[in-house]
């Protein structure tokens, strides 16, 4: 087999399933690493090859999330071999059942003193803008890092985001908080012709949009200095807790922050459903009055 040839069709096969740069890169450096450490004929490698590499993982210290995500790429490829190209024969030596067993923590949102005390600490407008986009929209970092001129309606309150997690197109509202933060940074935006509406503001780089890295630097450096232990992440998740506690319906909520199952959006009903705790209250003042006759103190 010519693997070189193999994983640059590969790399077009990827593509014209319209996977993301980003996909397409990281299942490429995934299954690089694997093919620098494999030693023999990739046609002839099973299961026991892949368990063998998934302990040199772990002796690595690999977090297991990684491991799953590197068995991906390799699972995906070895499909690719097999369905387009009909290199192999039998069955996938990567299995889904090879992924290991990970945690799953649940999403962490701030309190409400957290808020205010991390937004006292934000005081540019650019920075101010684009934080509130995610804690009011449920915007991604690379969401607002994407966002351009053409996606706001700000006579509706409304942005369109374009091509999502999932290259999915959705749309997204603006609180009157989040709205006007962003005019007040509008108002001082650098001169650019990028459409981009969140720009570099000093240095080389000056005008040139704003990657996601700087906006994840912004955020590390605001945790810092209000001493929380906060990403970016955490303003979606605050998002979606807040909603759900004020009444928002649970597919409202898949809706606005794009998720393509209802059952990661219900991962938000474990962490403070205001709903759950008044029906378990009222539940066992019921229970309470029925067994003793009469209601518990409040």
């Amino acid at each position: 087999m010519d693997i070189t040839n193999s994983i640059l069709s590969y790399r077009r096969s990827l593509k014209r399933r319209n996977y993301s740069a980003h996909t397409v890169k990281r299942y490429l450096a995934d299954l690089k690493q694997f093919l620098l450490w494999v030693d023999l004929p990739i046609e002839q490698v099973d299961k026991g090859k892949v368990a063998q590499y998934i302990d040199w993982l772990l002796d690595r210290r690999i977090h297991p999330k990684t491991i799953n995500c590197h068995l991906t790429a390799m699972r995906k490829f070895y499909d690719y071999l097999s369905d387009e190209q009909a290199y192999l024969k039998g069955e996938n030596p990567v299995r889904q059942g090879s992924c290991l067993r990970t945690p799953k923590p649940l999403p962490r949102s701030l309190k409400d003193d957290e808020v205010d005390l991390f937004l006292e600490t934000v005081h540019k407008p650019r920075d101010r803008a684009l934080f509130m986009l995610m804690l009011r929209s449920g915007l991604r970092v690379s969401e607002v890092a994407n966002l351009t001129f053409p996606d706001i309606d700000f006579r509706r309150g409304r942005i369109l985001v374009r091509e999502g997690k999932g290259r999915k197109d959705r749309v997204a509202y603006m609180s009157q908080d989040a709205l006007k933060a962003l005019v007040e940074y509008l108002k001082c935006r650098p001169s650019s012709k990028s459409k981009h509406v969140f720009l570099v503001e000093k240095g080389l780089y000056r005008g040139q949009p704003l990657s996601v890295r700087g906006i994840q630097k912004r955020m590390e450096y605001y945790a810092r200095k209000s001493r929380l232990k906060i990403s970016s992440h955490q303003l979606r998740h605050t998002m979606a807790t807040g909603m759900l506690n004020a009444g928002a319906d649970l597919a409202t909520i898949q809706d606005l922050l794009g998720h393509r199952s209802i059952i990661t959006t219900q991962r938000y009903c474990k962490i403070s459903n205001v709903r759950v705790q008044q029906d378990y209250y009222r539940a066992m003042d019921k229970l309470m009055e029925r067994t003793t006759g009469k209601l518990p103190p409040r």
